[in-house]
């Protein structure tokens, strides 16, 4: 089982490497060999002094770190742009860089969603009886076809009323029946008498739903010249109906 090395709040020497990196705001893939491996080096120096026991891994890093630098100070041949950037010291550092940094964000964020998790809160199992099967001949059981029968013509009466009731839009509709004008004078003079109103009140006078609608629309067009204002507690709330005072 790998030993979780953690020195002065670095988890390994990757982690020192991104937080010089994030530091000296470097480019992860550019990164300044030698400002990165004196800074690391001084590090190191520091835990010596501290007299902290510095892991292998971080001794290793350090080679490498001095060793990129080396081949950097080092005069090159001249080269294609190509060859340089394969030929490039720094390169198996970054890579290994890289690939640290992506386990380091995929743990930061299972993490996450591990902490989210502990905030959730899940339905407990219930016990689900099973429901006794109803024996379609139990429904029948003691009715009379003259019971069938009552209530029969007991939902045809419902069903007919309802039809025939005033609140269902026919078939053909009669022009001009209910003009806006009228109810908005119809309006007017109930907030003339009783100061405020509910809009329930007047539409239950109302004998169709076009009748309704017609009402509303004269409630809107009297709120729209601000001669009266409305007040709705919530969504489907009753809508109260007051005039609006006049300064002066």
């Amino acid at each position: 089982m790998p030993l979780n090395i953690k020195i002065s709040n670095f988890e390994g020497p990757f982690d020192l490497l991104l937080h010089l990196i994030k530091k000296n705001e470097m480019d992860i893939y550019d990164i300044k060999i030698h400002d990165i491996t004196n800074q690391y080096l001084q590090y190191l120096k520091e835990m010596e002094e501290l007299d902290l026991e510095i892991a292998s891994e971080f001794i290793v890093i350090a080679a490498t770190l001095i060793e990129a630098k080396s081949k950097l100070l080092l005069p090159k041949p001249k080269q294609n742009e190509v060859a340089v950037e394969l030929d490039d010291p720094r390169k198996e550092i970054i890579d290994r860089l890289v690939e640290y940094r992506k386990y380091k964000l995929a743990a930061e964020f299972f993490k996450q969603k591990e902490a989210e998790q502990g905030i959730t809160f899940s339905k407990k199992p219930e016990i689900i009886e099973d429901k006794k099967i109803v024996d379609n001949n139990d429904i029948f059981k003691n009715i009379s076809i003259l019971d069938l029968y009552n209530l029969y013509s007991s939902l045809m009466k419902k069903y007919l009323s309802k039809i025939n009731t005033s609140n269902v839009i026919q078939n053909q509709i009669p022009l001009d029946n209910f003009k806006i004008e009228d109810k908005m004078l119809l309006i007017d003079e109930i907030i003339n008498n009783e100061g405020r109103f509910y809009f329930s009140n007047i539409i239950k006078e109302s004998s169709s739903k076009i009748e309704v609608v017609v009402t509303f629309l004269a409630l809107l067009e009297l709120i729209k010249l601000k001669t009266v204002k409305i007040y709705q507690e919530d969504n489907f709330y009753e809508i109260l109906i007051e005039r609006i005072q006049e300064n002066g």
